[in-house]
């Protein structure tokens, strides 16, 4: 009996083992160890983002997203690889990632989607002025502030790759600070009531437009490392031309979706089907050619019909997206951070002098931008709390950056803290400077009590 229960307790600790054929010595992984590691994963990665997400709402006042992005950074060899390595090692094998990442690139795609069809272009060719400078401001002067930062930066070693050129190292630091947090912005701009407003629509409109360009400048960057300069052709010019094709005919060749669900009543399941062969060839698209899975699906969604379709959908849809699969978004990116590299006074302060450039690249540019077009102090401020957020994005671009040999280990590390600090500081700030004084004054609605509790 004693021999049964050894034998069973042997068999529990090895259930998340590989079971394949031995290669070299070390056993390999079967399809029904991804499904074991896969099922799992997810009750960890739910659990973890509701808890750091409900805490985050309680205690500090943010919105369950950014407890969602912090959640995914616990999740990884920041806290739980740090303080539990076999644990962590066992749970998100290397093997399975691939599989996580699929996942994460189809939650933030659909999200993203979904956010596109209750884009308000009413809001954003009213305030067309006003958009266009703050995504101008969003973008020159990040790259300016590049410029004069990099020289140095190139001094201190580990940081951007031997043998990197300024004019690339420039492009790279440029872009990331010129990155918005356009999936982050878009829950944030949902929680917090502004889906339907002006300034809300104006700052994702704009925060679309400086990610697309900081994608197309790293595809730049990118070419010069062996990729070819035909990266940077395709996508620069696939990316324009499929979204003028959106912009010029989408809506007229969607249409029939949105006619189609008015006559019957409700969304059917052959309507549904098309809708998300759409998304998927669309998010296909321009991750084929080189920009971003969540542009195809936000330039897809904003042509979408309006009216009882996007009720439907989003009734159908958004749970799923919002609940289950952004998580998997949160959690990928988290598994590739590391914030303990950051080890030494000098490179605390390097770090720190990168936060305060990033700040007065987006926050301050974009308020001044704002100001200039005529906007109020309050909406401008509001506007550049918002566009400061960096977010998840950011991590994507400088996991890419770090793969591809643009940057080093270090360096990453300070733009992943300078991701998160941007990242939790907007929603407090945007309360402070903005959202307070609207929803007293009855602009905005109130936030709903679980929002609300710390804001």
């Amino acid at each position: 009996m004693l021999e049964l229960l050894n034998e069973g307790l042997r068999a529990l600790g090895d259930v998340l083992g590989a079971h394949g054929p031995a290669v070299n010595a070390v056993k390999s992984m079967v399809p029904g160890d991804y499904s074991i590691h896969f099922f799992l994963q997810i009750a960890v990665i739910l659990v973890t983002c509701r808890i750091v997400g409900w805490a985050g709402q309680k205690f500090l006042g943010q919105p369950q997203v950014v407890g969602e992005m912090i959640a995914g950074v616990l999740l990884g060899p920041s806290l739980l690889g740090l303080v539990f390595p076999d644990f962590q090692t066992a749970l998100f094998p290397k093997e399975t990632r691939n599989v996580l990442y699929v996942g994460a690139q189809f939650g933030v795609g659909l999200y993203m989607f979904l956010v596109g069809c209750t884009l308000q272009t009413d809001h954003f060719k009213s305030k067309a002025k006003s958009a266009a400078g703050v995504s101008a401001a969003g973008i020159v002067t990040p790259f300016i502030l590049a410029a004069m930062i990099t020289p140095f930066l190139l001094t201190v070693p580990g940081l951007f790759a031997p043998g990197i050129s300024q004019s690339n190292a420039t492009l790279f630091m440029g872009a990331c600070i010129a990155l918005t947090a356009f999936p982050m912005l878009a829950r944030i701009i949902n929680e917090r009531g502004l889906a339907n407003t002006s300034l809300g629509t104006l700052s994702l409109t704009a925060g679309a437009f400086d990610d697309a360009v900081s994608w197309c400048v790293l595809a730049i960057v990118l070419a010069t490392f062996g990729a070819g300069p035909g990266v940077a052709v395709i996508a620069i010019g696939g990316g324009l031309t499929y979204a003028l094709f959106m912009i010029l005919f989408g809506k007229r060749l969607l249409a029939p979706l949105g006619r189609a669900v008015e006559a019957r009543g409700e969304m059917s399941y052959t309507v549904m089907a098309i809708t998300l062969t759409l998304f998927s060839l669309s998010a296909f698209l321009m991750d084929a050619i080189g920009i971003h899975a969540v542009f195809g699906g936000f330039l897809l969604g904003a042509c979408m019909p309006r009216g009882l379709f996007v009720e439907e959908l989003k009734k159908k849809v958004e749970p799923f997206a919002v609940v289950l699969l952004l998580p998997m978004f949160f959690t990928y990116s988290g598994l590739n951070t590391r914030m303990d590299m950051v080890n030494s006074v000098p490179l605390l302060l390097i770090a720190l002098g990168i936060l305060i450039v990033s700040i007065l690249a987006k926050f301050g540019a974009c308020w001044a931008a704002a100001r200039l077009a005529g906007e109020d102090n309050r909406t401008a401020l509001g506007i550049g709390a918002l566009m400061n957020s960096r977010g998840l994005m950011e991590l994507i671009i400088i996991n890419i950056g770090l793969q591809k040999g643009v940057i080093g280990p270090t360096l990453f590390s300070m733009m992943v803290l300078m991701a998160i600090v941007t990242t939790v500081m907007a929603t407090p700030l945007f309360e402070l400077v903005y959202g307070r004084k609207a929803r007293a004054s009855g602009e905005l609605e109130a936030l709903d009590p679980k929002l609300a509790v710390a804001a």
